[in-house]
């Protein structure tokens, strides 16, 4: 990561959260929600398959892919919620 100054310590030095200078409207935040989302659920997909076609040979691999798929699966229910809160009736 680059450093920055912004009259102070370089980016580095602060951390990300302390330096988050960029403002946005609530339709570029929901975008970027769905983006988000599109990304996981993309993620879920790959690591599920990936799970399946190691299930026979590589009993390690395919439990390792499976965490994988089950962290994926939470981060969509998250994301989820957060998009249209309510609307899928299950608990987090």
């Amino acid at each position: 990561m680059p450093s920055v100054r912004l009259n102070g310590p370089s980016v580095g030095e602060w951390g990300y959260a302390e330096c988050m200078t960029d403002v946005v409207d609530s339709d570029e935040l929901l975008r970027r929600l769905h983006r988000a989302r599109a990304c996981a659920a993309e993620q879920e997909r790959n690591w599920r398959e990936r799970r399946e076609q190691l299930r026979a040979t590589d009993p390690e691999g395919a439990r390792e892919a499976e965490v994988r798929t089950l962290a994926y699966e939470a981060v969509l229910r998250v994301l989820d919620e957060v998009v249209t809160p309510g609307r899928h009736g299950r608990p987090l």
